[in-house]
């Protein structure tokens, strides 16, 4: 009943909380137990007007007690489980994207890529949190109970016993079609998304050629498609929650009726047939959670499939081959088509040397973009060579090729904060001197330079901000600060804060579109930092210093 081996053992620390997820419920099910005979052997005595009340107090209060820890701690243990299969799962889809390269594109879209890593990851946290310490909880329970009740009747623990398969029979019914119709649910769900993508990072175009009316229409179509889709899901759901539902609660009717049947025998006694009575519904309980578990886990397993179908995809031979000093670019023969139907290069040969400037013109369609994803590697599949300073493209290591080939697209993203900061992705350790240097390069410094530069100064905005209290992206408003200039030209500044969030001030200047360089501590209260100790040493406070603090607090 859905236990894909592979995914668990992906799942090595995921199967320790599992286990003992497993025993803390089955430790609380004793604890039940002992509680059920209690209370029922308290009620027999006050039917005979002799209730020994602190005996089943005793019994009744060591029960709850364990059963509180044994929840908590089998809480805990699905939370954990859930968090370690979320982190190696995402963990592995991106080392895969990684090993795939720019390429990956060619066999699953980025939207599916997201809507695999986001939800079908979180769908897999239910089955690895919930429905995997269920089902092996579930199959112990059962056997647990009818060992308990067996000595009290045995009649009635077989007759509960044989009932309990008919849940898993049921949801076994159901499992061969959800699968099918999830799989379709979530080939829609990628779909959707897809177009969604398409559409957004399109949407200039589309407005400019008035194609945007008739995507829309598509897209609805497809919403439409999905929604029909999701109704069976659901539908789906709730006709197999109500199966379950009748055959649980018809079960522990059956259980009071054997139990009222046998006491009427005068096969057990008054205490056997309560025992039976309020211990009933837990032989069905456990697969009754079972099968609510089992449509969220369905739906992970249709995740998984997807996930493991991007895992498994082929990687190609290892890339070793090292790109050195000389660059020449040459193609002999190269031929490529995104589809093996329409060829888009057909047997270009082309040539170009260390240091030139090669323009590529032609119609719209020719293959100018083509040529220039062959050559940074973000497709493969071409025949014919390809060399880079007289290494086979094909062979160079995708770490070598993304340092020494740069594609500079026409829609490059700019990250949110400063144009510094942007340029030091790709050289955390440039001075103002070198960003200025490359900005010269691209005949962007006077732009630049005319608006705010490097970075945004200290604006009257900022400093009216800080003093009413900022409110950050998250909601939290912080307690008012002052903020002043420490020279001219405003990118250098003092901050003074009375709450203690030193290391929210870059998120502080963010709200005002503003990027900070570099944080310096020159206080804490009323106690200067010693500038003459050098960073990572310190010294003990006088007492002085302690005092000041004390009275800051």
């Amino acid at each position: 009943m859905m236990i894909n081996k592979r995914l668990i053992s992906m799942m090595g620390d995921s199967k320790r909380y599992i286990a003992w997820n497993v025993v803390l419920q089955f430790l609380a099910l004793l604890a039940n137990i002992v509680m059920i005979f209690a209370v029922s052997l308290f009620l027999t005595g006050l039917v005979r007007r002799e209730p020994d009340l602190p005996t089943a107090l005793l019994y009744i209060l060591g029960a709850l007690i364990v059963r509180f820890f044994c929840t908590r701690g089998a809480a805990s243990a699905s939370y954990n489980a859930s968090c370690t299969v979320k982190k190696t799962l995402r963990a592995a889809i991106y080392e895969k994207l990684l090993r795939l390269g720019g390429s990956y594109t060619q066999a699953v879209p980025t939207a599916e890529v997201l809507q695999l890593a986001g939800e079908g990851v979180e769908q897999l946290e239910t089955y690895f949190g919930a429905y995997l310490p269920q089902f092996f909880y579930a199959m112990i329970a059962p056997v647990t109970l009818f060992i308990a009740l067996a000595p009290v009747s045995l009649h009635a623990a077989v007759i509960l016993m044989i009932c309990v398969p008919l849940i898993p029979v049921s949801i076994v019914a159901v499992q061969k079609f959800a699968k099918k119709l999830l799989g379709k649910y979530w080939g829609r769900y990628a779909a959707l998304g897809d177009s969604f993508l398409e559409n957004l990072q399109g949407l200039t175009t589309l407005k400019i050629y008035q194609a945007d009316g008739a995507r829309h229409a598509a897209m609805n179509r497809e919403a439409e498609h999905f929604r029909k889709v999701t109704m069976k899901v659901l539908t789906m759901q709730l006709n197999s929650i109500i199966v379950m539902d009748v055959i649980a609660y018809g079960g522990a009717a059956l259980g009071i009726i054997v139990a009222a049947h046998e006491f009427n025998a005068n096969r057990v006694t008054l205490p056997g047939a309560l025992c039976i009575i309020l211990l009933s519904a837990d032989f069905f309980l456990p697969m009754r959670a079972l099968g609510s578990y089992f449509h969220v886990a369905m739906n992970g397993m249709a995740a998984s499939d997807k996930i493991f179908k991007l895992l498994d995809l082929p990687e190609g031979s290892a890339k070793t081959a090292q790109l050195g000093a000389d660059c020449a670019i040459a193609c002999r023969d190269l031929h490529f088509g995104y589809t093996a139907e329409k060829e888009t290069l057909h047997g270009l040969n082309l040539d170009f040397p260390q240091g030139s400037f090669t323009a590529l013109v032609g119609e719209s369609g020719c293959g100018k973009s083509t040529i220039a994803a062959v050559l940074t590697g973000r497709v493969s599949g071409y025949t014919g060579h390809v060399t880079i300073g007289g290494q086979e493209l094909s062979a160079v290591s995708e770490a070598s090729l993304l340092k020494n080939v740069t594609l500079v697209s026409l829609g490059s993203h700019l990250f949110k904060g400063t144009v510094a900061d942007n340029l030091r992705m790709a050289a955390p350790g440039a001075d103002d001197g070198a960003l200025w240097g490359a900005l010269e390069q691209v005949n962007l410094a006077d732009f630049l330079r005319s608006m705010d530069g490097l970075d945004t100064p200290l604006t009257e905005e900022m400093r009216r901000g800080f003093a009413a209290g900022v409110t950050l992206a998250d909601g939290e408003t912080m307690a008012p600060a002052g903020v002043e200039p420490l020279n001219g030209n405003g990118l250098t500044v003092l901050v003074t804060l009375r709450q203690g969030v030193y290391h929210q001030i870059k998120r502080m200047f963010g709200v005002f579109g503003a990027g900070v360089d570099a944080l310096h501590r020159q206080s804490i209260g009323g106690v200067a930092l010693d500038a003459a100790l050098a960073p990572g040493q310190w010294r003990e406070l006088t007492e002085e210093e302690v005092e000041k603090l004390r009275q800051k607090v």
